[in-house]
């Protein structure tokens, strides 16, 4: 597989990733800089690790993995969607330092958007693509467009919070059922 194609993939799987930054970008009276890179090294991180454990178990477990990862990604995402709704519609008011760094959800919705990363994985183990690389690539990607998502979400301000919220919730919730469809072969 050539560095284009492998450009591309990473483009492309970095994409949730991003959408999710723009989320956690709206919530920032300004950027904080710390929480933006933790955010772009759980997503970049998971988004590295997963195609090697694609990989890894990829000529053994194929037919395993590949039946139901679609659910696992649908689920995580529609929880974390489902939650981000429903704190939309509190009305209290929001004080930048009472933001906290809550490594669960940001664990959680690294791993739900890295899902389709652990399947790319599975194909690399039988096309003979240079893991390392792909991983390095995919990784950096992902880390990248986390932190301009971060910052495009910031441009939009924490006065759309609320609504932003609720943009949100949907788009992870529309995500997961992307994924759940594009698997059952409805999409």
């Amino acid at each position: 597989m050539g560095i284009v194609q492998l450009s591309l993939i990473a483009l492309g799987l970095s994409m949730d990733a991003s959408a999710v930054s723009i989320c956690k970008g709206l919530k920032m009276k300004k950027i904080d800089y710390k929480y933006m890179l933790l955010i772009a090294i759980f997503f970049g991180g998971f988004q590295a690790l997963m195609p090697l454990l694609g990989w890894l178990l990829g000529k053994n477990f194929e037919g395993y993995i590949t039946r139901f990862d679609h659910w696992i990604a649908f689920a995580l995402l529609a929880f974390i969607g489902w939650q981000m709704i429903a704190n939309s519609f509190k009305s209290e008011e929001i004080d930048e330092s009472s933001i906290s760094y809550d490594i669960k959800e940001i664990f959680i919705l690294a791993i739900a958007t890295s899902i389709d990363a652990l399947a790319v994985g599975i194909t690399f183990a039988f096309l003979q693509t240079n893991i390392w690389s792909a991983m390095i690539l995919i990784g950096a990607t992902t880390f990248v467009c986390s932190i301009i998502g971060v910052f495009v979400g910031n441009s939009f301000g924490i006065k759309y919070k609320n609504k932003a919220e609720l943009i949100g919730g949907i788009i992870l919730i529309l995500m997961g059922l992307k994924i759940l469809l594009e698997h059952l072969g409805i999409l």
